[in-house]
């Protein structure tokens, strides 16, 4: 039986039980992929401070995103296809996130809808991300759809208004559900455990559009629909008329340029995320952890800074958090779980990055997750 310790684990167990075509959806990034291995690689040139004979007792990682007491200051990232992973994936892991106390966040683009995860989940309260797409009317109804689901924040996305090319996704066909040519049908003889999973529940395709859209009623007519959605005129307006739509907690997603955080901070929006999208839309973007400093620096005292991108462990955490993050999100790492071993594994991925913070943190002398700050850092390695 194997012995799960740290992230890498799970990647590779889900490699082994998840379709090609939607493994290689989820671990990618656009063009050269340049970014995203940057957002993994630049968290390991940074080095801490060692200290010792400190008392080390009542640790605590407890803190506050946006207002939410959580368990430690990691959330679920939006990812889309997630119940594509694994079978009702979306569900499973606002399930994970429950039991651990962490926020999930729920992607416009999942396959589980709105209404699964509030049933599903007992009216524990989640996230959502959304998409602008052109269909205005959409929109205001996703957003009645998450308040009358409870949905504690909206998580805006501005980073998607075209996409970037992935060539794995291209190369392998990527849909959902799998179309049944014979490449996908051979891989999909290797995965047995993935197929029945899939055969025992009913979310196939993208369950927050599906039904919900005039016209849309299968994967030719979604596929037209989404092509021709996202919205390129996306604007600074639009943040304002969707707050005014929403009317509780916003967070905007996809900043990297200081002068894009104070728009956001103008919007009156409560929390950024400081994001290139996984790297999965501008290959060659600085990385999220190179990002962060310069937009708390600009912003962060009058907007709570969080991040993502390339966090794969507690000590990935632990370093944003001393750059001033006020909070971090897991994408890949939380999908490397789910693919691995459904909301089990995703609760293994949770409980390894809260166990490496915690020690982390420790090692560097401290025991409240809200006191760290640069110091725990070796100069010139950030």
């Amino acid at each position: 039986m194997t012995v799960i310790t740290h992230i890498e684990d799970l990647r590779i167990m889900a490699k082994r039980r998840v379709p090609r075509m939607f493994y290689e959806y989820a671990d990618a990034g656009s063009w050269t992929e340049s970014t995203y291995r940057a957002n993994e690689a630049d968290f390991q040139s940074m080095l801490f401070r060692q200290r010792v004979a400190v008392n080390l007792e009542n640790r605590s990682l407890r803190t506050h995103m946006i207002g939410q007491e959580v368990a430690m200051p990691v959330a679920i990232a939006p990812t889309g296809l997630t119940g594509m992973q694994y079978a009702d994936g979306e569900i499973l892991v606002a399930r994970a996130a429950k039991k651990l106390g962490v926020p999930y966040t729920l992607s416009t683009m999942s396959i589980c809808s709105i209404e699964d995860v509030a049933k599903e989940t007992g009216g524990h309260p989640f996230w959502f991300q959304l998409y602008v797409m052109k269909d205005r009317a959409f929109i205001e109804s996703l957003i009645e759809r998450a308040k009358a689901a409870g949905c504690s924040a909206l998580m805006l996305t501005l980073d998607l208004q075209i996409l970037g090319q992935r060539h794995k996704d291209l190369k392998n066909g990527m849909t959902a559900p799998p179309k049944f040519t014979i490449p996908n049908l051979l891989n999909l003889m290797t995965k047995p455990r993935w197929c029945l999973g899939m055969l025992g529940t009913q979310r196939h395709g993208f369950g927050n559009i599906v039904g919900h859209v005039k016209g849309v009623t299968n994967l030719g007519s979604l596929s037209e629909w989404t092509s021709k959605q996202f919205d390129p005129a996306l604007s600074w307006k639009d943040v304002e008329w969707i707050k005014k739509c929403w009317g509780g907690k916003l967070i905007l997603k996809g900043i990297q340029d200081p002068q894009d955080a104070q728009m956001a901070v103008d919007s009156g929006a409560d929390a950024l995320i400081v994001s290139n999208h996984g790297g999965r839309q501008l290959d060659g973007a600085e990385s999220s952890i190179r990002a962060l400093p310069k937009v708390v620096d600009a912003v962060g005292s009058k907007i709570e800074v969080h991040m993502d991108g390339g966090i794969r462990s507690g000590q990935d955490v632990l370093k944003a958090m001393a750059l001033g993050a006020r909070g971090t999100y897991i994408g890949r790492a939380m999908l490397y779980g789910l693919g691995a071993m459904g909301q089990e594994g995703v609760e293994h991925a949770l409980r390894i990055i809260r166990n490496e913070l915690d020690l982390s943190m420790a090692f560097c002398g401290h025991t409240d997750i809200n006191k760290v700050d640069k110091s725990i850092l070796l100069p010139g390695t950030y």
